[in-house]
């Protein structure tokens, strides 16, 4: 649903986890980080599970920016940026999930029912430790400010892409 002429983008950042396993709360962290601070156009969705709700919330959305924990396999803490092309998330990104319908399952399955909005970034943050009941590790926490500042510039520049887009037609 992109505005009219001039009007800023519809982006939403979807912060994702469940903050009782440990750095598997990284997308509350961050959601509780950008609290007030999106530009207008922006919405924020926190979702502790059930992501097949996902396809719910893009309704309507040009672009969506998630941030969610990765599984351990590199240093903890470390953040990729993910610009999800042809409805799949890279092999070699093991996102976190307790439950069988993750968010990969959700990008592919948006896409297969022509559901997705038109850019999807992910902001994975790598976690050490998930832990029911723990808390999150200092190198996952370290990262939330960046995280955030990083996921705040994603969303203004799509928002700029968009108005730049309009302009041109």
């Amino acid at each position: 649903m992109s505005g009219e002429q001039g009007d800023p983008r519809r982006v939403l950042v979807a912060c994702l986890g469940n903050p009782d396993r440990g750095d598997d709360g990284i997308g509350a962290a961050v959601a509780r980080a950008l609290g007030g601070r999106l530009p207008d156009g922006a919405a924020l969705v926190v979702r502790r599970g059930g992501l097949l709700g996902l396809l719910d919330d893009w309704a309507g959305c040009d672009a969506v920016v998630c941030v969610d924990a990765a599984a351990p396999g590199g240093a903890p803490g470390a953040l990729r940026r993910i610009d999800v092309v042809a409805g799949t998330l890279p092999a070699d990104m093991a996102l976190t999930s307790g439950h069988a319908f993750g968010l990969a399952e959700a990008v592919a399955l948006a896409h297969a029912l022509g559901l997705a909005p038109a850019a999807i970034v992910v902001y994975a943050v790598e976690g050490a430790y998930f832990a029911e009941g723990a808390a999150m590790t200092a190198e996952v926490a370290a990262a939330v400010p960046e995280v955030a500042r990083r996921v705040l510039a994603e969303v203004r520049r799509l928002q700029r892409s968009a108005a730049a887009l309009s302009a041109e037609a």
